[in-house]
C-alpha cells in the first residue's frame, strides 16, 4: 500500500495496465474505444486516490462530464503490452477543466498522448458550473510538454457526407449515470467506418461529446472522407450527440 501511495505524484496518478485481447481488434492492435475507456477510468482513479469519489463529488453537487478528447498514437499498442499510464490536471480554459495522459511502454517510449476537456455540472439541476466553482480541491496546472494536438471543436464538412447507417443505444452501452458511456463511442465510430479503414490504427483521433444519449435513442451516422481523414457525426433525437475525426 505504501508503494502504491508513493506512485501518486503531486499532480498526477500512475498505474500499470496490461492490454488484453478484449482491448484489441482482430489485428491485435488496441481499439480506440479501449483507450477512451482507460482515459475515463484513470480520471476516476486519480480523484478516488485523493478521497474524491463519485459519491463525495455527487454530495458536493459537483460532477464531471467529458466534453472533448484528442489523442495522438505515436506507436500503436498491441495485445500483451504492459503500459505505464499517467494522468494529470492541466488547469482550465474557459468553461473546460483540462486533463492530460501519457501511455508508455516498459522502455519508457510514449505510445499514446491524450488531452481531455471536462465540464463541471451540478447533477441535480444539470447546470454547467465554472471551473472556479469547484470546491473539492484546488485545480492544478502543469508545464509538462505533451506531444498531442489541442482539443478543438469538430464540424462535419458541408460537402461529401455519406450515410453510415444507424445505431440504437442498448442497455449494455450504458454507464452508472444511465447514459451512453464515453468509451463506447469509439466502437460506434469504428463499426461505421468504411471497411478499408477499420483495420488501420489512426495517427490521431478527436471527439466532441455534444449531448447525452440514453437507452433506446437511435443515432443516425453521417461520415465524410477527405484523403487520410474521416469525420463522423452521430445525430440523435435531440440533435448532434457526437462528432469525431480520425486521421490515418
Amino acid at each position: 500500500m505504501e508503494d502504491f501511495k508513493q506512485r501518486l505524484l503531486e499532480n498526477g496518478y500512475f498505474r500499470q495496465e496490461e492490454l488484453v485481447f478484449r482491448d484489441c481488434g482482430p489485428e491485435q492492435q488496441v481499439r480506440v474505444s479501449a483507450l477512451l475507456n482507460k482515459m475515463a477510468a484513470f480520471a476516476g482513479y486519480d480523484y478516488d486516490a485523493r478521497g474524491l469519489t463519485h459519491e463525495v463529488l455527487w454530495n458536493n453537487r459537483e460532477v464531471f462530464l467529458l466534453s472533448r478528447a484528442a489523442l495522438r498514437i505515436h506507436l500503436c499498442p498491441r495485445a500483451g503490452d504492459l503500459l505505464d499510464i499517467t494522468t494529470w490536471e492541466d488547469g482550465a480554459k474557459g468553461a473546460h477543466m483540462r486533463r492530460n495522459y501519457e501511455m508508455a511502454d516498459q522502455e519508457g517510449r510514449v505510445l499514446v498522448s491524450a488531452r481531455t476537456d471536462w465540464i463541471l455540472v451540478d447533477p441535480v439541476t444539470r447546470k454547467i458550473l465554472r471551473p472556479s466553482a469547484f470546491t473539492a480541491r484546488p485545480l492544478q496546472t502543469s508545464d509538462r510538454v505533451l506531444d498531442c494536438p489541442e482539443t478543438q471543436k469538430i464540424a462535419l464538412p458541408r460537402e461529401g457526407a455519406e450515410d453510415r447507417g444507424t445505431r440504437r443505444v442498448r442497455w449494455s452501452d450504458l454507464d452508472g449515470n444511465g447514459h451512453l458511456f464515453s468509451g463506447n463511442y469509439g466502437d460506434i465510430v469504428w463499426d461505421a467506418l468504411p471497411e478499408d479503414l477499420q483495420a488501420r490504427c489512426p495517427r490521431e483521433f478527436q471527439i466532441n461529446y455534444s449531448r447525452e444519449a440514453v437507452l433506446g435513442d437511435v443515432l443516425r451516422l453521417e461520415g465524410v472522407r477527405r484523403g487520410e481523414s474521416y469525420w463522423m457525426e452521430g445525430l440523435g433525437p435531440r440533435g448532434s450527440c457526437f462528432t469525431a475525426l480520425c486521421v490515418f
